[in-house]
């Protein structure tokens, strides 16, 4: 039996003022109703005789009358206490709803979970989440849309995103978060490009021009151009695009070289050639990031378990 310390309104029952009642009452008056006995009573709550016997007493007071009598055989309830007594556990049946957490079905789950992401994650974490989910919830919809430049936050605090991914020096500190995996840059070009050795110099990585996406469409510069600095090293970058798919139709049709995600190429055929330009990169980190309004809710929790999966995510 669950304990309440909330109050609500029972007028069917008859009472004139319940909001004066606790819910703690209504649980010892419905387990002396099933049990006939203060003993059994108590036992049942966990609690001790005396406790009930002085909840007995306010309830009592209550409702202005002895609501259950002694006999040889334990107590008997009252015509008044018999009355009340469907009432009060159709309404304990009800409070029970409200604080047992809800079941969640997949198989029989509808709705439309709300996913963003860049194009990276989008082929690296929601592509294999939703082919999961097809399998486990089939009558689950996704809606997928790029990751926002702002206000990913105020969206998910309205219900228009679920879940977001992105890399950790963008995700959201004040959202809750889960590392999803880390990643690491590789250097690739087309197939037919004029650099043979799989390992190169710096100065041979520099000697071609450079292709990067940036989704905003404001810089020509990426975090390899870090890396370069510190080396006292600069590239040239001819081209800054908005989509991994752009970068891969660029670099086969020139002698470019770019900083790919390896999840981006793995079991992937793009006809390209990878490189080791002998380059300490930092890994990228993928982050998920969901509201605190869900944190708690069954469904949500369960997505997030099969985004483990599929991910991989320690």
């Amino acid at each position: 039996m669950i304990w309440f310390k909330s109050c609500y309104a029972m007028e069917d029952i008859g009472v004139a003022n319940i909001r004066s009642i606790d819910m703690n009452l209504l649980c010892v008056f419905d387990a002396l109703f099933d049990e006939r006995s203060v003993t059994r009573a108590a036992g049942r709550l966990s609690v001790t005789q005396p406790t009930v016997s002085g909840m007995l007493q306010r309830l009592r007071l209550a409702f202005s009358d002895q609501l259950f009598v002694r006999s040889s055989h334990g107590i008997l309830p009252t015509p008044r206490a018999e009355a009340l007594a469907g009432p009060i556990k159709d309404l304990l049946a009800n409070a029970q709803l409200l604080v047992r957490e809800e079941d969640f079905d997949p198989a029989a789950a509808e709705g439309t979970i709300k996913l963003c992401g860049s194009d990276y994650l989008q082929h690296a974490v929601i592509t294999p989440l939703i082919k999961e989910l097809r399998q486990r919830a089939p009558k689950l919809k996704a809606l997928v849309s790029p990751r926002p430049a702002s206000g990913v936050a105020d969206l998910m605090a309205r219900g228009e995103i679920d879940l977001c991914f992105s890399l950790r020096e963008l995700a959201d500190p004040d959202l809750p978060s889960r590392l999803l995996y880390r990643d690491r840059y590789l250097c690739v070009a087309r197939k037919q490009h004029p650099l043979k050795a799989r390992r190169i110099s710096i100065k041979q990585l520099c000697a071609f021009d450079h292709i990067l996406v940036d989704p905003t469409g404001r810089s020509l510069l990426g975090p390899i151009d870090g890396v370069l600095a510190g080396l006292g090293q600069r590239r040239r970058v001819a081209a800054a695009v908005p989509s991994f798919h752009v970068l891969f139709e660029l670099l086969n049709s020139d002698d470019f070289i770019a900083f790919v995600p390896e999840r981006l190429v793995r079991n992937a055929r793009y006809g390209i050639r990878i490189f080791d330009p002998s380059l300490t990169i930092p890994p990228l980190e993928v982050i998920a990031n969901w509201h605190p309004r869900v944190s708690g809710d069954t469904r949500h929790k369960w997505l997030r378990e099969i985004l483990v999966e599929v991910t991989g995510a320690q």
